[in-house]
């Protein structure tokens, strides 16, 4: 069994996709010899949410509590042994680097200060492989120099970092959500990280798919319906299905915004847009074709989450965790490749059906 040291863990979506847990699907999926060991998360309501679905992370430390990964950094690293784990996985946020090339200002940047915080545990940890989530945005911050900091940073660690830009609906998740993975293996066990083939490229699951068999609202959580007022009712009888706010422009229904995620209701015959951890009024996400915000046990399938994932904290706690979460279905194509390397197998794929990298030096997909 592999061992998981995972940091900005949230609810666990990562962490789960690697355990590859997905009996809940009834289908070919199987487990992968991946366990979390050790959890670092600032979330009070994501940690309790870990606590409670202990079926999914029955290995994480026992004392696991709310803890920001950027106190006490050193005193938390003598806890941990060089090699100890095999795999570190975690999402630091978008660095912008106050001064790009000199890394200045990152100990007076949040994002700055939790990215450094990641890289320190790489280079403490030393784990064969790790994995870091990011927004697809990180790729253009600072007209493209971050991403070369980042990949000098973990080169000079000693890793082979490769970059990926993943839309999840190509792997089955039933939603368009762009996001980058970082994937760095350590250089002295000489093998190359082979990206998996798409499983659903041509084949995209549909929201209609994805809310097939949902739960009754007394047989599992998160099912409550969102009280909205009579006039936002009104409102979506006028919103088309895959529609959003400008259906109603120059009507007694119209909004004031320009955002396209304002109002967006899905179209059952395609894959959700990107499911979103928080926004005001507009901006929960709305049925196909029930005249109502979607649930967040509908958000939750749409990311791909078990239905017995019992998560923590008030409605707008819950939906911070599923939108803020990697989606497991769409990491275990992933967690089977870094199996395989971890196993000493490098295996054949048709390149012109997998997933391509991103140079940094050309900034195109190679």
């Amino acid at each position: 069994m592999y061992k998981i040291f995972s940091t900005f863990t949230g609810a666990g979506g990562l962490d789960i996709g690697f355990h590859g847990d997905f009996r809940f699907l009834k289908n070919e999926y199987k487990a992968l010899p991946f366990s979390t060991k050790y959890v670092v998360e600032y979330n009070k309501y994501a940690v309790d949410s870990l606590k409670y679905n202990k079926k999914y992370f029955s290995q994480i430390n026992s004392d696991v509590e709310p803890k920001d990964i950027t106190e006490n950094i050193e005193k938390e690293l003598e806890k941990h042994n060089t090699n100890e784990y095999d795999i570190l996985l975690g999402g630091f946020p978008c660095v912008t680097f106050s001064v790009v090339g000199k890394q200045k200002g990152i100990k007076d940047d949040k994002d700055g200060q939790l990215y450094e915080s990641f890289a320190k545990y790489v280079e403490k940890l030393q784990p064969k492989v790790f994995v870091a989530e990011n927004v697809k945005g990180i790729l253009s911050a600072n007209k493209g120099e971050a991403v070369k900091i980042i990949k000098k940073r973990f080169e000079l660690d000693g890793y082979k970092l490769k970059i990926f830009l993943v839309n999840f609906a190509d792997f089955g998740v039933p939603q368009l959500r762009q996001r980058v993975l970082f994937i760095g293996v350590r250089k002295d066990l000489n093998i190359e990280f082979v990206p998996p083939e798409f499983t659903h490229k041509d084949n995209h699951v549909t929201s209609n798919e994805a809310f097939k068999n949902l739960p009754k609202i007394e047989k599992c959580k998160h099912m409550e319906p969102l009280r909205v007022t009579n006039n936002v009712v009104e409102r979506l009888k006028h919103i088309k299905e895959g529609g959003n706010f400008k259906d109603v422009e120059n009507t007694p229904y119209a909004v004031k915004g320009l955002m396209s995620n304002i109002y967006r209701r899905l179209d059952g015959n395609k894959p959700a847009y990107t499911v979103i951890a928080s926004g005001g009024g507009g901006t929960w996400g709305y049925h196909q074709t029930q005249h109502r915000p979607l649930t967040n046990r509908e958000r939750a399938r749409l990311q791909s989450f078990p239905d017995d994932y019992n998560f923590q904290g008030s409605t707008t706690e819950v939906r911070r965790q599923i939108g803020n979460a990697v989606p497991p279905l769409g990491i275990y194509p992933f967690a089977q490749r870094v199996k395989d390397l971890l196993d000493g197998i490098e295996p054949e794929y048709n390149p012109n059906d997998c997933i391509r990298e991103y140079d940094v030096e050309i900034k195109k997909f190679i």
